[in-house]
């Protein structure tokens, strides 16, 4: 026979969905990571970012602004770039490996207002969040770029992500004061936004909304998974904690719902008839008029409910990552 459901057991399989989730989570790789930063990370103003930049003091933030640079280059359509990476890849079993990863971009900067801060683009990896542009083939139609050996039938994909000076975008990354001349026409040394503090350096032409279902690509699924096992991990530890505290503040309920009784001792009198100790209050102890039952052992179970709720609320804001609404910016 089962044994009926406790808080305890409710709030362990709260636990689990959370672990499960964050674990879901973390399969995306790098792309779980870009996502988390770009929805926690505090935004300040490019001038405030100047300010950490020449105080020397290392912080990882946000900033916003449009992309701005002295010489562009243009694409196939005409577009003004500031940065490219083309990377060619092949597929061996079920992944895609690299064996093309080029680069073009040159000194650019993000503008806000009058304000100016330059951009790391060498630092550039798996941050970059843009819009996704792919095109396939086979290995036999680049014959002259492939690695030696790979048969023409090969499955071949070309990732083109390239960063537009008509653009706005969102910047996460450390500032830093860089010596020299800087990309603007500036006197003075040139902050820029780099990688740090364990942090990658961000780069997203698109609001976090989009961004989210950039980087989540065609792994719906999996995020709905994600979303589903926070979710239920976090509504079973809220009734946990709610079934725990009321078992505690509220004896009678373990003649109501099944379970609780193990966590109430039961009283049980020593004769049929009610017995009165001289000078006491029957409903204590024994110890005279006071305070009814024990309440030592339910503050202890509220400070220990309070401690929990603590632990859980900080996995739950660590696995999760919220979008922000808005449209993208053009």
């Amino acid at each position: 026979m089962i044994r009926a459901v406790t808080p305890l057991l409710l709030g362990a399989a709260g636990v689990l969905a959370l672990v499960l989730g964050g674990i879901v989570l973390r399969t995306f790789g790098p792309r779980y990571r870009v996502g988390r930063l770009l929805a926690t990370t505090p935004r300040v103003s490019i001038a405030e970012a100047l300010q950490l930049a020449a105080s020397g003091r290392r912080r990882y933030v946000r900033i916003d602004g449009r992309v701005d640079a002295e010489d562009e280059f243009e694409d196939a359509d005409h577009r003004p770039l500031v940065f490219r990476r083309t990377r060619l890849e092949s597929l061996a079993g079920r992944e895609w490996r690299v064996f093309e990863d080029q680069r073009q971009a040159v000194p650019f900067a993000i503008r806000e207002g009058l304000d100016s801060i330059a951009i790391d683009h060498a630092a550039l990896d798996a941050g970059l969040v843009v819009v996704p542009r792919e095109s396939l083939g086979r290995a036999a139609d680049l014959p002259d770029r492939v690695p030696a050996g790979l048969a023409g039938d090969t499955p071949v994909r070309a990732w083109i992500d390239q960063v537009s000076s008509v653009e706005h975008a969102i910047v996460l990354g450390v500032p830093m004061l860089v010596p020299g001349d800087p990309p603007m026409d500036d006197d003075a040394p040139a902050g820029q936004m780099s990688a740090g503090l364990g942090r990658p350096l961000v780069l997203s032409v698109l609001e976090p909304s989009e961004a989210m279902r950039v980087l989540a690509g065609d792994r719906t699924g999996r995020t709905r998974l994600a979303a589903l096992c926070l979710a239920a991990g976090a509504a079973l530890i809220v009734a946990a904690l709610a079934w725990a505290v009321l078992a505690a503040i509220v004896p009678g309920l373990a003649a109501f719902v099944p379970g609780i009784g193990g966590l109430i001792p039961a009283a049980l009198a020593a004769s049929p008839e009610p017995s009165v100790a001289a000078g006491g209050d029957p409903r204590s102890n024994g110890q005279g008029p006071g305070l009814v039952g024990t309440p030592g052992l339910a503050i202890l179970v509220v400070l220990a409910v309070a401690l929990v709720a603590v632990i859980v609320t900080t996995i739950y804001v660590r696995l999760t990552k919220p979008a922000d609404g808005g449209a993208p910016h053009r």
